[in-house]
């Protein structure tokens, strides 16, 4: 399981927050003190010229690289989401499909799709967000697999339906597994390297400001500090979509079922 999955499971998503934004807060007004103790602003103050075209360069740099960050997780999150509705769809057409069916096929294909999304919301709803598969709902799905595999359709109309229902029940499979890869991966490890590191040293670059006003520096250091922060909490909730405070919830599968 992901370290940050790992987080998420552990602590109050508003906990974690607060943690993160507050340690940045706290690290960066430390920091910015023991620098102005040992480097007078004076001194700092006669690179300003330097120091400013340097941040501004960094900071468009980093502002990119977060921008970039956020649309990627977003966007996955976004799929997400849709995924699950289509596969709630899926259960739904062939539930409405099996009513061509002979009477007993079409009891033991809607028992079947109705197991299944409750297995989903009662049971792998559950697991999901540690990033793990029901074997229930695993079985379900077999079982209807050996269903339409054992099944002969008679008529045009069942042989036209019956194709349409085993390729909405081989886009169920996918959809599944889809949601299952989404639940356990995240983006790149280099990647959260190079955001952190890169937020450190944008508000490290902070401390070598000269400013003659203390207080108002530690104001501006700190509200980097929030912003960044801020943003890559962010990015961590919308990278496991299925856990933490922000996840989807499955209530595609409740609208269709119950």
């Amino acid at each position: 399981m992901p370290l940050g999955q790992r987080l998420l499971l552990s602590i109050p998503s508003f906990l974690l927050g607060l943690i993160i934004v507050g340690g940045a807060v706290i690290l960066s007004i430390a920091g910015l003190l023991i620098v102005h103790r040992f480097v007078p602003h004076h001194k700092l103050k006669l690179h300003n010229d330097v120091t400013g075209p340097i941040f501004g360069t960094l900071g468009a740099i980093y502002a990119v690289l977060l921008a970039f960050a956020v649309i990627i997780v977003w966007q996955s999150f976004d799929k997400s989401s849709l995924n699950v509705e289509k596969e709630a769809n899926c259960l739904a057409a062939l539930y409405r499909d099996s009513e061509t069916f002979s009477q007993e096929f079409k009891q033991k294909v809607r028992s079947s799709v109705k197991d299944y999304a409750q297995a989903v919301i009662n049971e792998e709803w559950k697991t999901i967000v540690r990033g793990e598969a029901s074997p229930r709902v695993e079985k379900i799905l077999e079982n209807l697999w050996f269903l339409y595999g054992s099944y002969l359709p008679k008529t045009e109309t069942e042989k036209v339906f019956f194709a349409e229902s085993v390729r909405k029940l081989n886009e169920l499979g996918e959809l599944r597994t889809s949601r299952l890869m989404d639940s356990r991966t995240s983006i790149h490890p280099l990647l959260w390297f190079v955001l952190i590191f890169g937020g450190i040293i944008t508000i490290i670059f902070t401390f070598f400001f000269g400013a003659e006003n203390l207080k108002a520096q530690i104001v501006m250091a700190t509200l980097l500090a929030i912003l960044i922060s801020l943003i890559l909490f962010t990015i961590l909730l919308l990278d496991f979509p299925f856990s933490g405070g922000i996840s989807i919830s499955a209530d595609a599968f409740k609208q269709v079922f119950m």
